[in-house]
């Protein structure tokens, strides 16, 4: 299975409004992706729960994994979305 490495851009991490983004963006890539924080256990990317609870913030490192036809270019995505402070001004 592919995976990818991030950091993450948005300034509150992946809470609230940058998580619900992401878990969004997720699910619309129809396949299924997990995320870990460095040395943490893998879950559910599709999860809100999930992604919250793993408490991430900004600049921490996450592992984006993908299975399924179109895994690379999912990642692909997901990567250029968490590298994108979605808290920032307009």
């Amino acid at each position: 299975m592919p995976s990818r490495d991030v950091a993450i851009a948005s300034a509150v991490g992946l809470h609230a409004r940058p998580a619900n983004l992401f878990v969004t963006e997720v699910a619309s890539i129809g396949i299924p992706v997990t995320i870990a924080k460095q040395g943490g256990r893998a879950v559910d990317a599709r999860s809100m729960l999930g992604v919250m609870t793993m408490g991430v913030k900004f600049g921490e490192v996450v592992t984006l994994t993908a299975d399924g036809d179109g895994a690379e270019a999912a990642l692909d995505r997901l990567v250029a979305f968490l590298e994108i402070d979605h808290d920032a001004p307009a």
